[in-house]
């Protein structure tokens, strides 16, 4: 009489096991067949998507701290995964406790994301221990949680011993002055971390202080965010005051920080001494064209900056005239963002008189201001003879027809622009066929951004039109604009029969 033999993991054959895992996602392949049993756990490791899983993103899962410590078991003896995302799960303490216990066992983890999972300074201690011995943890991310000043002060302390954390992002972590003093402290020991972000967290003056006092010391950090922090202008000086000596610092975040024009003036000072600093925010900071006037006497003689954002201060035409002089000097600048700073005609014709000359800016913000159609018209004459510009970005700026049909002019004719937003205008049917008709001609322009315009089926038809002969254009977007069914359909045909389109939004 035949013996029914019952299959068991002892018994399936690898390619049925194989077969099974096929069909797992690669969460699933990691958290429910790991530590099954030997046999599972050596077939699971000889399974090539298992031998090449090294990023996981586990964002916004509901993991919580019980699927936390599963998930943790797993990864002790994994040794293909660099990069693990946990962000959003609500893991709490208890979970950074098992994940903090990994990285005490793990050999192969580069990448920590633990954002905004309500860990307080329990979890905060609990990883601190385990980066005093981790050695290969390189970015740790633990924003948007609460660890507070106490949780500040053990990460601190774990930094005067870890030797291979190279970034630290704690931004929204109710960390105070005192935290702020915490990571000054380890700052003036620690040589391996080039990026700390503590942007929206307490910290005041005193907090800026205790920083400039560690960047005397620290010889490694390169890139610091601060930005909503109310410092103030008194913060703004003491940062000035270490900027004039510091030679390590490339990139510096120091907006939403409410330091005025006295603060552009001190910062100023330090741009005319500072040699290194390549990349500087200083966006929402009531800046008026008095403090612009500072930036813009240094900015002529300064040959570092390359990156420079004063979005959302109260610039208006006089300030832009100042910065228009830098345009005709300046020759390190490349990226501007001027948006959201009452810039209208006449400034913005400053502005475009100086781009004639400039040989060296590729990014120009100007969104959320109010150029108008003239404007638009001094842009397009600066465009006939500027050969750097690439991306600009004319966003919600009172723009019509008119406008469009400026700008239009110019596309036919330049060969450096290959991104140009006119999105959240009043372009309706006619500026459209504007566009598009100079689309037909244009052969550097890569995207064009019009949603949020006044375009019906007629001005969507010109663009389909338009697609048919233009072998450039990679990313169209038309969306939330009045396209009827029938210029949908239009689009969706230009769509499949263009030879380099890959994006269109018309929806």
């Amino acid at each position: 009489m035949a013996t029914n033999v019952i299959p068991t993991l002892l018994t399936l054959p690898v390619e049925l096991v194989y077969r099974i895992l096929d069909h797992l996602n690669d969460f699933n392949i990691l958290y429910s067949t790991q530590n099954i049993c030997k046999r599972i756990n050596a077939i699971l490791n000889s399974y090539h998507r298992y031998q090449t899983l090294t990023t996981l993103d586990l964002r916004h899962n509901h993991i919580g701290a019980h699927g936390a410590h599963h998930l943790a078991n797993s990864l002790q003896k994994n040794q293909t995964l660099t990069t693990l995302d946990v962000s959003r799960n609500q893991i709490g303490d208890r979970g950074a406790q098992h994940f903090a216990n990994v990285l005490q066992q793990n050999h192969t983890l580069t990448t920590l994301n633990l954002s905004h999972n309500r860990i307080d300074n329990q979890g905060a201690k609990d990883f601190a221990n385990a980066l005093q011995e981790n050695q290969t943890l390189t970015t740790l991310d633990l924003s948007d949680n609460r660890i507070g000043d106490q949780g500040a002060q053990h990460l601190a302390n774990a930094l005067q011993q870890n030797q291979t954390l190279i970034t630290l992002n704690l931004s929204r972590n109710q960390i105070s002055d005192q935290g702020a003093q915490h990571f000054a402290d380890a700052l003036q020991q620690n040589q391996t971390l080039t990026t700390l972000n503590l942007s929206y967290n307490r910290m005041g003056f005193e907090g800026a202080e205790y920083f400039a006092d560690a960047l005397q010391q620290n010889q490694t950090l390169t890139t610091l965010n601060v930005s909503y922090n109310r410092m103030g202008f008194e913060g703004a000086q003491h940062f000035a005051d270490i900027l004039q000596q510091n030679q390590t610092l490339t990139t510096l975040d120091f907006s939403l920080n409410q330091i005025g024009d006295q603060g552009a003036q001190y910062l100023a000072n330090a741009l005319q001494e500072n040699q290194t600093l390549t990349t500087l925010n200083l966006s929402h900071n009531q800046i008026g064209d008095q403090g612009i006037q500072y930036l813009a006497n240094v900015l002529q003689q300064n040959q570092t900056l390359t990156t420079l954002s004063l979005s959302y201060n109260r610039l208006g035409d006089q300030g832009a005239q100042h910065l228009a002089n830098v345009f005709q000097r300046n020759q390190s600048l490349i990226t501007l963002d001027l948006s959201l700073n009452q810039i209208g005609e006449q400034g913005v014709q400053y502005l475009a008189n100086a781009l004639q000359q400039n040989q060296t800016l590729t990014t120009l913000n100007l969104s959320y201001n109010r150029l108008g159609d003239q404007g638009a018209q001094h842009l397009a004459n600066a465009l006939q003879k500027n050969q750097t510009l690439i991306t600009l970005n004319l966003n919600y700026n009172w723009l019509g027809d008119q406008g469009a049909q400026h700008l239009a002019n110019i596309l036919q004719q330049n060969q450096t622009l290959t991104t140009l937003d006119l999105s959240l205008n009043q372009i309706g049917d006619e500026g459209a066929q504007y566009l598009a008709n100079a689309l037909q001609q244009n052969q550097t322009l890569t995207r064009l951004e019009l949603s949020r315009n006044q375009m019906s089926g007629q001005g969507a038809q010109h663009f389909a039109n338009a697609l048919q002969h233009n072998k450039t254009l990679t990313t169209l977007n038309l969306s939330y604009n009045r396209i009827d069914h029938e210029g949908e359909q239009h689009l969706a045909n230009a769509l499949q029969q263009s030879e380099t389109l890959t994006t269109l939004k018309f929806l």
